[in-house]
Protein backbone atom coordinates (compact mmCIF):
# COMPACT_ATOMS: atom_id res chain seq x y z
CA UNK A 1 0.00 0.00 0.00
CA UNK A 2 1.49 3.49 -0.99
CA UNK A 3 3.02 6.04 1.76
CA UNK A 4 1.17 9.09 2.05
CA UNK A 5 2.85 12.47 3.63
CA UNK A 6 1.36 15.92 3.71
CA UNK A 7 2.83 19.03 2.21
CA UNK A 8 2.37 22.90 1.65
CA UNK A 9 0.79 23.27 -1.85
CA UNK A 10 2.83 26.19 -2.32
CA UNK A 11 6.23 24.05 -2.48
CA UNK A 12 4.66 22.42 -5.56
CA UNK A 13 3.30 24.91 -6.88
CA UNK A 14 5.26 26.90 -9.55
CA UNK A 15 3.10 30.18 -9.08
CA UNK A 16 0.10 31.22 -7.25
CA UNK A 17 -1.08 34.48 -8.05
CA UNK A 18 -4.30 37.08 -8.29
CA UNK A 19 -4.69 39.38 -11.61
CA UNK A 20 -6.40 42.37 -11.87
CA UNK A 21 -9.14 44.82 -13.85
CA UNK A 22 -8.30 46.82 -16.73
CA UNK A 23 -10.08 50.38 -16.57
CA UNK A 24 -13.57 49.52 -16.77
CA UNK A 25 -14.28 53.53 -18.06
CA UNK A 26 -11.37 53.16 -20.89
CA UNK A 27 -12.79 51.61 -24.00
CA UNK A 28 -9.83 50.88 -25.60
CA UNK A 29 -9.20 48.46 -22.92
CA UNK A 30 -12.07 46.21 -23.44
CA UNK A 31 -13.66 44.31 -26.10
CA UNK A 32 -10.26 42.43 -27.90
CA UNK A 33 -9.43 39.07 -28.27
CA UNK A 34 -7.55 38.05 -25.40
CA UNK A 35 -9.61 36.36 -22.45
CA UNK A 36 -10.38 37.96 -19.21
CA UNK A 37 -11.95 35.56 -15.79
CA UNK A 38 -14.09 36.66 -13.26
CA UNK A 39 -14.89 35.66 -9.79
CA UNK A 40 -18.38 34.41 -10.80
CA UNK A 41 -17.36 32.69 -14.13
CA UNK A 42 -15.80 30.01 -11.55
CA UNK A 43 -18.99 28.22 -11.44
CA UNK A 44 -18.23 26.25 -13.93
CA UNK A 45 -15.77 23.63 -13.18
CA UNK A 46 -14.04 23.29 -16.69
CA UNK A 47 -13.79 27.17 -18.45
CA UNK A 48 -13.52 27.25 -22.14
CA UNK A 49 -14.28 31.03 -22.82
CA UNK A 50 -15.11 33.95 -20.78
CA UNK A 51 -17.74 36.34 -20.44
CA UNK A 52 -15.54 39.44 -21.44
CA UNK A 53 -12.51 40.14 -23.22
CA UNK A 54 -10.08 43.23 -23.23
CA UNK A 55 -7.10 44.20 -25.46
CA UNK A 56 -3.13 43.98 -25.07
CA UNK A 57 -3.31 47.79 -23.95
CA UNK A 58 -5.70 46.87 -21.63
CA UNK A 59 -3.18 44.10 -19.90
CA UNK A 60 -0.51 46.88 -19.77
CA UNK A 61 -2.57 49.10 -17.86
CA UNK A 62 -3.82 46.96 -15.40
CA UNK A 63 -2.15 44.27 -13.40
CA UNK A 64 -4.21 41.55 -14.17
CA UNK A 65 -2.09 38.41 -15.21
CA UNK A 66 -2.27 35.44 -17.72
CA UNK A 67 -3.65 31.90 -16.49
CA UNK A 68 -2.27 29.48 -18.55
CA UNK A 69 -4.28 26.59 -20.06
CA UNK A 70 -4.22 24.06 -16.98
CA UNK A 71 -4.19 25.94 -15.09
CA UNK A 72 -6.22 25.71 -11.34
CA UNK A 73 -8.17 29.27 -10.28
CA UNK A 74 -10.02 30.13 -7.57
CA UNK A 75 -12.39 32.23 -6.59
CA UNK A 76 -10.92 34.44 -3.42
CA UNK A 77 -13.89 36.61 -3.15
CA UNK A 78 -17.38 37.23 -4.23
CA UNK A 79 -21.24 36.82 -3.37
CA UNK A 80 -23.18 34.40 -2.49
CA UNK A 81 -21.52 31.39 -3.08
CA UNK A 82 -18.91 32.29 -5.33
CA UNK A 83 -15.87 32.59 -3.00
CA UNK A 84 -13.95 29.15 -2.79
CA UNK A 85 -15.67 28.23 -6.02
CA UNK A 86 -12.32 25.85 -7.89
CA UNK A 87 -12.25 25.12 -11.68
CA UNK A 88 -9.40 24.32 -14.50
CA UNK A 89 -9.18 26.99 -17.23
CA UNK A 90 -8.68 25.21 -20.77
CA UNK A 91 -7.43 28.02 -22.99
CA UNK A 92 -4.89 30.66 -21.43
CA UNK A 93 -6.98 33.69 -20.08
CA UNK A 94 -6.62 36.72 -17.95
CA UNK A 95 -7.62 37.18 -14.34
CA UNK A 96 -8.96 39.46 -11.93
CA UNK A 97 -8.39 40.72 -8.83
CA UNK A 98 -10.93 38.36 -7.33
CA UNK A 99 -9.54 35.07 -8.57
CA UNK A 100 -6.60 33.19 -7.94
CA UNK A 101 -4.26 31.01 -10.21
CA UNK A 102 -2.40 27.86 -8.84
CA UNK A 103 0.25 27.02 -11.30
CA UNK A 104 1.32 22.81 -10.46
CA UNK A 105 4.93 21.90 -10.90
CA UNK A 106 4.54 19.18 -13.30
CA UNK A 107 7.37 17.31 -11.73
CA UNK A 108 5.48 17.20 -8.01
CA UNK A 109 1.75 17.86 -8.87
CA UNK A 110 -0.61 16.77 -11.13
CA UNK A 111 -2.72 20.21 -12.48
CA UNK A 112 -6.26 17.91 -11.99
CA UNK A 113 -5.21 15.86 -8.75
CA UNK A 114 -4.75 19.94 -7.27
CA UNK A 115 -8.42 20.56 -9.12
CA UNK A 116 -10.25 17.64 -7.51
CA UNK A 117 -8.28 18.33 -4.04
CA UNK A 118 -9.05 21.83 -4.06
CA UNK A 119 -12.80 21.49 -5.23
CA UNK A 120 -13.57 18.80 -2.41
CA UNK A 121 -12.69 21.59 0.34
CA UNK A 122 -15.09 24.16 -0.41
CA UNK A 123 -16.72 24.41 3.12
CA UNK A 124 -13.09 24.24 4.19
CA UNK A 125 -11.84 27.23 2.46
CA UNK A 126 -14.73 29.37 3.19
CA UNK A 127 -14.37 28.67 6.81
CA UNK A 128 -10.82 29.36 6.90
CA UNK A 129 -11.32 32.39 4.88
CA UNK A 130 -14.21 33.78 7.16
CA UNK A 131 -11.86 33.78 9.93
CA UNK A 132 -8.61 34.73 8.59
CA UNK A 133 -10.23 37.95 7.52
CA UNK A 134 -13.30 40.68 8.18
CA UNK A 135 -14.11 40.68 4.59
CA UNK A 136 -14.06 36.94 4.10
CA UNK A 137 -11.27 36.73 1.42
CA UNK A 138 -9.40 33.76 0.66
CA UNK A 139 -5.74 35.00 -0.08
CA UNK A 140 -2.75 33.50 -1.74
CA UNK A 141 -0.74 32.93 1.23
CA UNK A 142 -3.65 30.87 2.82
CA UNK A 143 -3.49 28.82 -0.47
CA UNK A 144 0.71 28.12 -0.28
CA UNK A 145 0.05 27.31 3.48
CA UNK A 146 -3.39 25.15 2.84
CA UNK A 147 -1.33 21.29 3.46
CA UNK A 148 -2.61 18.59 0.70
CA UNK A 149 -1.76 14.77 0.89
CA UNK A 150 0.55 12.93 -1.77
CA UNK A 151 1.49 9.62 -2.29
CA UNK A 152 5.84 9.92 -0.89
CA UNK A 153 6.32 6.95 -3.58
CA UNK A 154 5.49 8.35 -6.96
CA UNK A 155 8.12 10.00 -8.49
CA UNK A 156 6.01 9.86 -12.25
CA UNK A 157 3.04 10.87 -10.27
CA UNK A 158 1.50 7.83 -11.91
CA UNK A 159 -0.84 7.30 -8.44
CA UNK A 160 -1.31 11.01 -8.65
CA UNK A 161 -1.86 10.58 -12.51
CA UNK A 162 -4.64 7.32 -11.77
CA UNK A 163 -6.57 9.54 -8.88
CA UNK A 164 -6.90 12.44 -11.24
CA UNK A 165 -8.38 10.55 -14.44
CA UNK A 166 -10.96 8.25 -12.06
CA UNK A 167 -11.88 11.08 -10.80
CA UNK A 168 -11.68 13.47 -13.93
CA UNK A 169 -14.39 10.27 -15.71
CA UNK A 170 -17.16 11.63 -13.81
CA UNK A 171 -16.34 15.28 -14.27
CA UNK A 172 -16.43 13.90 -18.26
CA UNK A 173 -19.91 12.06 -18.31
CA UNK A 174 -21.35 15.36 -15.90
CA UNK A 175 -20.30 17.20 -18.90
CA UNK A 176 -21.72 15.24 -21.74
CA UNK A 177 -24.82 15.13 -19.94
CA UNK A 178 -24.91 19.10 -19.71
CA UNK A 179 -23.96 19.31 -23.62
CA UNK A 180 -27.11 17.23 -24.12
CA UNK A 181 -29.29 18.97 -22.04
CA UNK A 182 -28.08 22.17 -23.49
CA UNK A 183 -29.03 20.83 -26.71
CA UNK A 184 -32.73 19.51 -25.68
CA UNK A 185 -32.95 23.14 -24.45
CA UNK A 186 -32.41 24.76 -27.47
CA UNK A 187 -34.33 22.37 -29.44
CA UNK A 188 -37.03 23.57 -27.27
CA UNK A 189 -36.74 26.94 -26.92
CA UNK A 190 -36.09 26.75 -31.11
CA UNK A 191 -39.72 25.02 -31.52
CA UNK A 192 -41.46 27.43 -29.08
CA UNK A 193 -40.07 30.50 -31.50
CA UNK A 194 -41.80 28.62 -34.83
CA UNK A 195 -44.66 28.11 -33.19
CA UNK A 196 -45.51 30.92 -31.28
CA UNK A 197 -43.31 33.90 -32.65
CA UNK A 198 -42.72 32.91 -36.25
CA UNK A 199 -46.38 31.68 -36.29
CA UNK A 200 -45.10 28.38 -38.21
CA UNK A 201 -47.54 26.18 -35.92
CA UNK A 202 -48.98 23.67 -37.63
CA UNK A 203 -51.94 24.19 -40.26
CA UNK A 204 -50.24 27.86 -40.33
CA UNK A 205 -50.90 27.74 -44.19
CA UNK A 206 -55.09 28.15 -43.74
CA UNK A 207 -54.62 29.93 -40.25
CA UNK A 208 -56.59 33.17 -40.36
CA UNK A 209 -55.49 36.07 -38.78
CA UNK A 210 -57.30 38.96 -36.62
CA UNK A 211 -55.28 41.78 -34.87
CA UNK A 212 -52.30 39.82 -35.57
CA UNK A 213 -53.22 36.91 -34.20
CA UNK A 214 -54.55 34.03 -35.45
CA UNK A 215 -58.41 32.96 -34.75
CA UNK A 216 -58.61 31.05 -32.03
CA UNK A 217 -55.77 32.44 -29.70
CA UNK A 218 -56.39 35.00 -26.61
CA UNK A 219 -54.64 37.81 -25.05
CA UNK A 220 -54.76 37.10 -21.03
CA UNK A 221 -53.30 38.31 -18.24
CA UNK A 222 -50.82 35.68 -16.30
CA UNK A 223 -52.90 35.35 -13.37
CA UNK A 224 -55.92 34.54 -15.50
CA UNK A 225 -53.95 31.81 -17.11
CA UNK A 226 -52.57 30.42 -13.74
CA UNK A 227 -52.70 30.33 -10.45
CA UNK A 228 -50.04 32.79 -9.46
CA UNK A 229 -48.25 33.23 -5.93
CA UNK A 230 -45.42 33.44 -4.17
CA UNK A 231 -42.90 31.85 -1.61
CA UNK A 232 -42.51 33.28 2.31
CA UNK A 233 -40.75 36.71 3.34
CA UNK A 234 -39.85 35.59 6.25
CA UNK A 235 -36.11 34.73 6.61
CA UNK A 236 -36.02 31.35 9.08
CA UNK A 237 -32.71 30.80 11.07
CA UNK A 238 -30.86 28.33 9.25
CA UNK A 239 -30.47 24.96 10.74
CA UNK A 240 -28.09 22.36 10.87
CA UNK A 241 -30.72 19.63 9.97
CA UNK A 242 -33.75 19.93 8.34
CA UNK A 243 -35.04 20.96 5.14
CA UNK A 244 -33.78 23.23 2.08
CA UNK A 245 -35.26 26.39 1.71
CA UNK A 246 -34.72 27.34 -1.48
CA UNK A 247 -34.43 30.89 -3.16
CA UNK A 248 -34.12 32.54 -6.29
CA UNK A 249 -30.35 32.08 -6.38
CA UNK A 250 -30.91 28.07 -5.97
CA UNK A 251 -32.04 28.51 -9.03
CA UNK A 252 -29.78 27.84 -11.91
CA UNK A 253 -29.61 26.54 -15.54
CA UNK A 254 -32.96 25.66 -15.36
CA UNK A 255 -32.86 23.37 -12.64
CA UNK A 256 -32.52 23.93 -8.47
CA UNK A 257 -29.51 23.69 -6.75
CA UNK A 258 -29.89 22.64 -3.33
CA UNK A 259 -26.60 22.49 -2.15
CA UNK A 260 -26.58 25.88 -2.42
CA UNK A 261 -29.79 26.18 -0.43
CA UNK A 262 -29.54 26.61 3.45
CA UNK A 263 -31.87 24.24 6.05
CA UNK A 264 -34.44 25.21 8.20
CA UNK A 265 -36.54 23.47 10.67
CA UNK A 266 -39.27 20.87 9.95
CA UNK A 267 -42.04 23.61 11.73
CA UNK A 268 -40.65 26.41 9.42
CA UNK A 269 -41.05 24.29 6.76
CA UNK A 270 -44.03 23.34 7.63
CA UNK A 271 -45.55 26.78 7.68
CA UNK A 272 -44.00 27.83 4.57
CA UNK A 273 -45.18 24.59 2.71
CA UNK A 274 -48.75 25.04 3.38
CA UNK A 275 -49.33 28.32 2.33
CA UNK A 276 -46.87 27.78 -1.67
CA UNK A 277 -48.22 24.03 -1.51
CA UNK A 278 -45.61 22.90 -4.29
CA UNK A 279 -46.46 19.75 -6.90
CA UNK A 280 -44.45 18.48 -9.43
CA UNK A 281 -45.37 20.94 -12.32
CA UNK A 282 -45.42 23.94 -10.98
CA UNK A 283 -42.96 26.70 -12.20
CA UNK A 284 -40.54 28.78 -9.79
CA UNK A 285 -39.76 32.05 -11.31
CA UNK A 286 -36.61 34.20 -9.44
CA UNK A 287 -37.93 37.37 -8.91
CA UNK A 288 -35.35 39.07 -6.67
CA UNK A 289 -31.71 39.42 -7.54
CA UNK A 290 -31.02 37.28 -10.26
CA UNK A 291 -34.57 37.84 -11.71
CA UNK A 292 -35.65 35.54 -14.70
CA UNK A 293 -34.12 32.31 -13.40
CA UNK A 294 -36.74 29.59 -14.18
CA UNK A 295 -37.36 26.38 -13.75
CA UNK A 296 -39.88 23.15 -13.05
CA UNK A 297 -40.06 21.48 -10.16
CA UNK A 298 -40.06 17.96 -9.88
CA UNK A 299 -40.68 17.18 -6.35
CA UNK A 300 -38.60 14.52 -5.48
CA UNK A 301 -37.37 15.75 -2.10
CA UNK A 302 -39.36 18.45 0.18
CA UNK A 303 -37.99 21.98 -0.14
CA UNK A 304 -39.63 25.36 0.91
CA UNK A 305 -38.93 28.71 -1.13
CA UNK A 306 -38.62 32.14 -0.53
CA UNK A 307 -37.65 35.10 -3.74
CA UNK A 308 -39.75 33.49 -5.63
CA UNK A 309 -43.00 33.69 -7.80
CA UNK A 310 -44.81 30.36 -8.21
CA UNK A 311 -47.08 29.37 -11.15
CA UNK A 312 -49.29 26.27 -10.52
CA UNK A 313 -50.22 25.47 -14.13
CA UNK A 314 -53.81 23.17 -14.17
CA UNK A 315 -52.39 21.05 -17.01
CA UNK A 316 -49.06 19.15 -18.38
CA UNK A 317 -49.64 21.44 -21.37
CA UNK A 318 -50.13 24.72 -19.78
CA UNK A 319 -46.61 24.05 -17.68
CA UNK A 320 -44.61 23.39 -20.72
CA UNK A 321 -45.93 26.31 -22.55
CA UNK A 322 -45.51 28.57 -19.90
CA UNK A 323 -42.12 27.68 -18.60
CA UNK A 324 -40.77 28.27 -22.54
CA UNK A 325 -42.35 31.53 -22.67
CA UNK A 326 -40.86 32.57 -19.52
CA UNK A 327 -37.23 31.44 -20.64
CA UNK A 328 -37.54 32.72 -23.85
CA UNK A 329 -35.33 35.79 -25.06
CA UNK A 330 -37.96 38.58 -25.01
CA UNK A 331 -39.10 37.65 -21.69
CA UNK A 332 -36.19 37.67 -20.23
CA UNK A 333 -35.13 40.92 -21.91
CA UNK A 334 -38.95 42.33 -20.38
CA UNK A 335 -38.16 41.39 -17.28
CA UNK A 336 -34.58 42.84 -17.62
CA UNK A 337 -35.99 46.08 -18.46
CA UNK A 338 -39.05 46.04 -15.31
CA UNK A 339 -36.14 45.78 -12.52
CA UNK A 340 -33.41 48.62 -14.46
CA UNK A 341 -32.76 51.45 -12.17
CA UNK A 342 -33.27 49.38 -8.62
CA UNK A 343 -31.06 49.13 -6.58
CA UNK A 344 -32.07 45.63 -5.70
CA UNK A 345 -33.55 43.78 -9.07
CA UNK A 346 -37.20 43.04 -8.47
CA UNK A 347 -39.95 41.78 -10.53
CA UNK A 348 -43.34 42.28 -8.29
CA UNK A 349 -46.19 39.51 -7.29
CA UNK A 350 -48.87 42.25 -8.53
CA UNK A 351 -47.08 43.14 -12.16
CA UNK A 352 -46.49 39.40 -13.01
CA UNK A 353 -49.95 38.93 -12.62
CA UNK A 354 -51.35 41.61 -14.32
CA UNK A 355 -48.35 40.93 -16.82
CA UNK A 356 -50.47 39.94 -20.45
CA UNK A 357 -49.64 36.85 -22.57
CA UNK A 358 -49.93 35.64 -25.98
CA UNK A 359 -52.39 32.37 -25.05
CA UNK A 360 -52.69 29.82 -28.05
CA UNK A 361 -55.38 27.54 -29.18
CA UNK A 362 -56.15 24.55 -26.47
CA UNK A 363 -55.48 22.54 -29.47
CA UNK A 364 -51.97 24.01 -30.58
CA UNK A 365 -51.32 23.92 -26.81
CA UNK A 366 -51.78 20.41 -26.58
CA UNK A 367 -50.23 19.24 -29.89
CA UNK A 368 -46.58 21.31 -28.52
CA UNK A 369 -46.87 19.81 -24.78
CA UNK A 370 -46.63 16.67 -26.72
CA UNK A 371 -43.83 17.35 -28.75
CA UNK A 372 -41.78 18.78 -26.55
CA UNK A 373 -42.32 17.97 -23.00
CA UNK A 374 -40.67 14.57 -23.88
CA UNK A 375 -37.47 16.69 -24.52
CA UNK A 376 -37.99 18.46 -20.95
CA UNK A 377 -38.39 15.14 -19.41
CA UNK A 378 -35.73 13.94 -20.93
CA UNK A 379 -33.64 17.02 -19.53
CA UNK A 380 -34.76 16.43 -16.07
CA UNK A 381 -33.52 13.23 -16.31
CA UNK A 382 -30.02 13.90 -17.45
CA UNK A 383 -29.96 16.21 -14.51
CA UNK A 384 -30.61 13.50 -11.76
CA UNK A 385 -27.78 11.53 -13.53
CA UNK A 386 -25.28 13.99 -13.40
CA UNK A 387 -26.54 14.79 -10.00
CA UNK A 388 -25.65 10.98 -8.77
CA UNK A 389 -22.44 10.83 -10.77
CA UNK A 390 -21.54 14.07 -8.42
CA UNK A 391 -22.40 12.16 -5.38
CA UNK A 392 -20.63 8.99 -6.64
CA UNK A 393 -17.41 11.26 -7.52
CA UNK A 394 -17.76 13.05 -4.18
CA UNK A 395 -17.71 10.33 -1.72
CA UNK A 396 -14.90 8.48 -3.75
CA UNK A 397 -12.74 11.64 -3.56
CA UNK A 398 -12.03 11.56 0.27
CA UNK A 399 -11.05 7.44 0.01
CA UNK A 400 -8.58 8.09 -2.98
CA UNK A 401 -7.07 11.07 -1.88
CA UNK A 402 -6.44 9.48 1.86
CA UNK A 403 -4.77 5.95 0.64
CA UNK A 404 -7.25 4.36 2.27
CA UNK A 405 -8.38 3.54 -1.18
CA UNK A 406 -5.93 1.67 -3.36
CA UNK A 407 -5.45 2.70 -7.48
Amino acid sequence: MSKWETVKIGTLCDAIFSGGTPKTAEPSYWDGDLLWLSSGETRNRYIFTTDRTITQEGVDNSSTRLALKGDIVMACAGQGNTRGQTSVVMRDMYINQSVIALRANPKKLHNLYLFHSLSSRYDELRAKSDASSTRGSITTDMLKKLPISIPTDDPDLRIQTRIANILSAYDDAIENNNRRIDLLEKAAQELYKEWFVRFRFPGHESARFVNGLPVGWTVKRMATFTHVTDGTHDTPKPTDAGVPLVTGRCISNGFIDFDSAYLISEVDHAGISKRSGLETGDILFSNIGTVGSTCIVDYYREFSVKNVIIFKPESEAKTTYLYLLLTSQSMQDIFQAQTNGASQQFVGLTFMRRFKIVVPSEELLLGFSERVSPLLAERQLLHKKSQNLARQRDMLLPRLMSGKLEV
